[in-house]
């Protein structure tokens, strides 16, 4: 049959689709690794974020505040510019236009933050690291410029009992002449957080303050002028040298008068002996205090009386975090560590391979998979009496499903090892293969429906394609069915496609080849059994009709593109995407007309085509900012607010269980269980009655955090529900939900 030819056009177009889909992963990728065009960086741990605050805009003589905001996850912490006994400061590398100079790190007021034997001093929740950038009077940029390009290389180093090295580039572009003060409150706190000198108006140093050395290991400190408000108190001290007091170390304080006196343990490791020792004084943080730090410091440069014992040998990197660093190693690259590990055992990877092939099975009852059922059953019907014919389809065709699946999960794999956060289903992450794959369709839908037949407007060399080389028609069924695969997750595809990112590339490759042989082994099999083929009825004049049958599947999913497509890039980008597939199905009509009135035809709608291309294509690939707030609002009328990183956490740590569905408008299983068991009746009153917070994680445009969230959880795409508890490990439910699954586990709340 003719139509069939049509998969040689399928692989071109899905060709431009993934061609599509590289330009835009290198536009919106890189920005992590290259610094092209984001100001965010997100990984598993923190959300850093550059910032900046010029409030009569970027001229000589005004303020101008750079700084990177870092939101931690509860229990992690980052280090102020002594981090103590282990651990590295931040730091930030700045590239800057001519004419902009970008002062020291103005460190907030940091805490102390116990850890076994050992104290460092560092930042948890969110920390705002302000640099003040002096404009010189020769900055001078172009008439026409608009913009100032700022671009900032940071790194630093997060911990909790573990410690993970992380960096990320960012790029800001600030307006020049308009004002730029919407982080104000941000710049202002961090300002205020910054601590002051003891006596105003001085650079820090006190008369009459000192750090006498006493005994070969102690440090007599007293300091003079600090504030009323302070005497009486508890205090904490932050020496900005580092290596000189033992941190961890119980030491006596006391208040003589205004006088505030302290006799500090000299640390075992010293390895500075200066004559001038800055230190930060502040009232005693409470214990495992929470919530913003209002504590007010304040600096002093204590004058070093005595004679320094010898110092200890320097070391390049403090022996606790060396350690630190050596246990983590594996941590610290993300996802790329684990593929350069040995890889599973023996019984894991057996139950990954079994998974996935048991996943791929039942991915043949995804409603993803129906349209593809329709060539796949006028493919039997054709062979019926074939065997040798049907034998050698099979063939081609679970060959081509396999080897799809193998290049797709190399790709991913691929971008993971270049430092992407991707995961399964990531290619209709992309408008334009979105688009892409509705035009194929499209084209399917008119050629099953009888609108057009290759042979009408193809050579007839190219139209006899498919009868001279049956296989590779049915390879291209394989590729297909792939394509259109991808958005499902069935049960047991979901671990199984987690572990992939904690594999050896070798082993990962070979669940993925799992996976495919899974979903092609119904039709592999009915391909040798002769009882299948026997009963499926002769050839004839029906096969006419269920060919025009099968094209309505094709424009349902049609129709489910073009809602993905509006959830991405919003009612406009749908509306032009119908546009151009009635534009594409005029053009396929002209050219399937005779004589005369096909040249004339043809001309004028590939014309049309041609404008309308120009002219709306822009909107499909265009994310709108104004639709970023519509998912919030129905997510709050209908109980649901949007998932962020360390939300669950946080609300979890006030008592209440959390329940977080991640799911995006290309995931048809997600769909399903939402208009299914989300939306039943007792599920959601039983999650009243729990008073479970819900959370939307939506993956259906690219979102780093999401990616890390899912990884984290040990998947790799979604559906993906989790019940979080006080207290108690997180509880991950099945792919396809049911109600009884979802109100037992909410029952064990």
């Amino acid at each position: 049959m003719s139509y069939r030819l049509f998969h040689r056009l399928a692989v071109t177009l899905l060709l431009i689709a993934a061609s599509a889909y590289w330009t835009s992963a290198s536009a919106q990728f890189s920005s992590k690794t290259s610094g092209q065009g984001t100001n965010v960086v997100t990984t598993p741990y923190v959300r850093a974020e550059l910032l900046a605050h010029a409030p009569q805009g970027v001229a000589p003589g005004q303020p101008l505040w750079l700084g990177l905001s870092i939101t931690h996850q509860p229990e992690w912490h980052t280090y102020w510019k002594n981090p103590g006994d282990s651990g590295l400061p931040t730091d930030l590398a700045w590239t800057l236009p001519a004419g902009l100079d970008a002062g020291e790190i103005a460190w907030p007021l940091p805490k102390k933050i116990p850890i076994g034997t050992l104290a460092n001093y560092g930042y948890e929740g969110t920390v705002l690291l302000p640099v003040p950038v002096t404009v010189a009077s020769s900055f001078a940029p172009s008439p026409l410029a608009k913009d100032a390009t700022i671009k900032l290389r940071a790194s630093w180093l997060v911990c909790r009992k573990e410690c993970i090295p992380e960096e990320g580039e960012f790029t800001l572009q600030l307006p020049i002449q308009s004002t730029t003060a919407l982080n104000g409150a941000a710049f202002e706190a961090a300002a205020k957080a910054q601590p002051q000198p003891v006596l105003a108006g001085t650079n820090g140093i006190v008369p009459d303050s000192q750090a006498q050395i006493a005994d070969g290991n102690l440090l007599n400190v007293s300091v003079q002028g600090l504030p009323v408000a302070l005497r009486g108190k508890t205090l904490d001290l932050f020496p900005e040298t580092a290596e000189v007091i033992d941190n961890a170390a119980q030491w006596k304080q006391a208040w003589n008068g205004s006088v505030w006196t302290a006799q500090i343990p000299l640390s075992a490791q010293r390895s500075a002996s200066p004559s001038l020792m800055p230190v930060v004084l502040a009232e005693q943080s409470p214990a495992h205090a929470t919530g913003p730090d209002t504590r007010t410091g304040y600096r002093a440069e204590l004058k070093v009386l005595g004679t320094w014992p010898q110092v200890a040998s320097v070391a390049s990197v403090s022996p606790a975090l060396e350690a630190a660093l050596k246990a983590n190693a594996a941590q610290a690259s993300g996802a790329a560590a684990p593929a350069m590990g040995s890889g599973a055992s023996s019984l894991t990877l057996t139950a990954a391979l079994l998974g996935a092939l048991l996943g791929g099975l039942i991915l043949n009852l995804m409603p993803c998979v129906f349209p593809v059922l329709a060539i796949k059953v006028v493919g039997f019907t054709q062979h019926a009496q074939d065997r040798r014919a049907h034998r050698v389809s099979g063939i081609a065709y679970t060959a081509g499903v396999v080897l799809s699946f193998i290049a797709l999960g190399a790709l991913m794999l691929g971008l993971r090892a270049a430092g992407e956060a991707v995961g399964w289903g990531f290619q209709l992450q992309s408008p334009a293969v979105v688009a892409s794959l509705a035009a194929l369709f499209t084209l399917i839908a008119l050629n099953l429906a009888g609108v057009f037949e290759f042979g009408h407007f193809l050579p007839s060399s190219v139209a006899s394609l498919q009868a001279r080389h049956p296989v590779a028609d049915s390879f291209l069924t394989g590729v297909l069915a792939v394509a259109v695969a991808s958005p499902c997750t069935a049960p047991f595809m979901g671990a199984s496609l987690g572990l992939t990112a904690t594999l050896p590339a070798p082993q990962a490759l070979a669940v993925f080849a799992a996976l495919g042989l899974g979903l092609a082994l119904p039709y592999l099999a009915a391909s040798f059994v002769p009882a299948v083929a026997r009963a499926l009825p002769r050839p004839g004049a029906w096969m006419d009709t269920f060919r025009k049958l099968m094209a309505f599947p094709m424009l349902a999913t049609v129709v489910w593109l073009v809602w993905v497509l509006g959830q991405q890039s919003g009612i406009d980008g749908a509306g032009a995407l119908l546009i151009l597939l009635v534009g594409l199905s005029l053009v396929v009509w002209a050219l399937s007309l005779a004589g005369r009135a096909r040249v004339w035809m043809a001309t004028v709608s590939i014309a049309a085509m041609s404008l309308l291309v120009w002219a709306f294509a822009p909107h499909i690939t265009h994310f709108p900012t104004a639709q970023a707030a519509t998912p919030s609002t129905q997510a709050s009328a209908t109980g649901w607010q949007p998932w962020a990183p360390g939300a669950a956490e946080q609300i979890v740590a006030t008592g209440r269980p959390v329940f977080v569905d991640f799911t995006a408008a290309w995931c048809v299983t997600c769909q399903y269980n939402k208009k299914t068991t989300l939306a039943n009746a007792d599920v959601l009153a039983d999650l009243q009655t729990k008073n479970v917070a819900l959370l939307r994680a939506d993956w259906t445009r690219r979102d780093p955090a999401i990616t890390a969230a899912l990884a984290s959880l040990g998947r790799s795409g979604v559906p993906v529900y989790v019940f979080y508890r006080p207290g108690k490990p997180p509880v991950v439910l099945t792919e396809v939900l049911s109600v009884d699954e979802v109100r037992a586990t909410i029952a064990q709340l």
